[in-house]
């Protein structure tokens, strides 16, 4: 079987757990040597040993995405370990959200904030420019289906994913000539480890998202781990700047 990605290298931020470690697994799976980041180094290392029991190559490098200092070190080991970067997958992102708008706290807004948008915007600044040394390359950035309409009791969480398809649509126009291409998945309602706190908190919240996809069920991780791989590939070589909705048919609705 030919491995789309061989020869290639990917990083996948948050890559310790959920869509970003089915990413990094599918990824290494398809030929791609792989840079994990996260800041959970035993959950990241424990990813990478997977990886490499597969038969894949990988290397864990922990990284808080909201720390350009991090993030500049992040792609300088990307360097020294594999020479060059073809793809990345930004997917690092937090969710702790409960409120209503005017019941939210700054605290909340700068955590979500930081983490959900200028860490996107940090792993882009640094990875496009090793992409136009390397001939170019395909980024892809975790979004929502929060981020195509309204959250309600999640509109910080809404509003981040928001203003992370409005870097990937800008980055798109900015570099397309130059062989960048930057892309967003758009999840609704995964079974992550994320969600199963947000249903633990509310035990009806699980039952109420199956019903919400017309499909009848939440997503897995490694359904968008396949949408992340097309848009990396050269199947999608002239796909750039869309948010990409893997969401059960729930934005049809």
């Amino acid at each position: 079987m030919s491995k789309t990605f061989s020869g290639k290298v990917a990083l996948v931020t948050g890559g310790a757990a959920g869509i970003g470690q089915a990413t990094a697994e599918a990824f290494a799976a398809q030929g791609a040597r792989v840079v994990v980041s996260d800041i959970d180094e035993e959950r990241g290392q424990s990813v990478v040993e997977g990886i490499r029991a597969a038969g894949g190559e990988a290397v864990f490098v922990q990284c808080n995405v909201v720390s350009a200092d991090e993030v500049k070190a992040l792609m300088a080991s990307v360097i020294s370990h594999y020479g060059q970067l073809d793809c990345a997958f930004n997917n690092a992102g937090i969710e702790i959200e409960q409120d209503k708008l005017a019941d939210g706290s700054e605290a909340v807004f700068d955590s979500i904030m930081d983490v959900n948008v200028k860490g996107v915007w940090q792993c882009m600044k640094y990875e496009i420019p090793l992409m136009l040394a390397n001939g170019g390359g395909a980024i892809v950035n975790t979004a929502s289906v929060a981020g195509l309409g309204a959250a309600p009791k999640m509109s910080i969480y809404s509003a981040s994913k928001h203003a992370v398809l409005g870097l990937t649509r800008s980055a798109a126009v900015e570099y397309g000539k130059k062989g960048v291409r930057v892309n967003a998945v758009c999840p609704a309602v995964i079974d992550t480890e994320m969600f199963r706190r947000a249903a633990a908190l509310e035990p009806r919240k699980a039952e109420f998202a199956a019903a919400m996809h017309p499909v009848g069920r939440i997503g897995k991780a490694e359904e968008i781990a396949a949408a992340v791989l097309y848009l990396c590939s050269e199947g999608a070589a002239f796909t750039t700047g869309i948010a990409l909705p893997v969401d059960g048919g729930s934005t049809c609705i």
